[in-house]
């Protein structure tokens, strides 16, 4: 790859839509869930894809459900997505998202999230 589209590349990425927002993993055997906030959607998803295909548990404190059920046993599902605005800093994007956290936990009653 020559240095130009290297360049384009890197370009591309810096300039690409934020998405971000509040993503569950599910474990459907023992109804357990675990809630998360990302800055990247997309790289959320694909580390849990990643994860099931390498029967490798995504976090510590899924590892027990993980190794009782096994990966077939969880799932991926977007909560809600929160695009960042050409104005934004990462900090604020991150304190929207955590916001969302927030309105999601109560809305499900939701103690602390492991």
């Amino acid at each position: 790859m020559d240095k130009q589209s290297r360049k384009e590349l890197k370009e591309q990425y810096k300039n690409r839509t934020r998405i971000g927002g509040v993503y569950r993993i599910i474990c459907k055997d023992n109804k357990e869930q675990w809630i998360r906030t990302t800055m990247d959607m997309q790289g959320a998803k694909n580390r849990f894809l990643f994860s099931v295909s390498m029967d490798s548990y995504p976090e510590q404190a899924m590892a027990k459900a993980w190794k009782q059920y096994g990966k077939s046993a969880f799932s991926f599902e977007v909560l809600e997505e929160l695009q960042m605005s050409e104005t934004q800093t990462e900090q604020e994007f991150l304190e929207d998202i955590n916001t969302l956290l927030e309105i999601w936990n109560e809305k499900h009653s939701i103690g602390k999230v492991e």
